[in-house]
């Protein structure tokens, strides 16, 4: 599970419209307390690797879910 959180609202959006699009299962939600987020919205994508091609540009960062732990694997800081 991968987990993608953003600057903005509307970029979440984007992004899980985009993603659902691609026909991968994914929902939006309040980002998990462990992790900041500029916005409080995030999306969970089934997927073990995520096409930055299917992320709206302001996104923020990406983690992969390891249990109850979440590992930053990009930063679009």
């Amino acid at each position: 599970m991968i987990v993608i959180t953003f600057f903005t609202h509307h970029s979440a959006q984007t992004t899980h419209k985009m993603l659902i699009n691609a026909g991968i299962s994914s929902k939006m939600a309040p980002v998990p307390r462990s992790l900041s987020s500029s916005c409080g919205s995030c999306v969970f994508a089934e997927v073990d690797e995520i096409d930055f091609e299917l992320l709206d540009e302001d996104f923020e960062a990406v983690y992969k879910e390891d249990g109850r732990k979440y590992i930053k694997i990009h930063s679009n800081e």
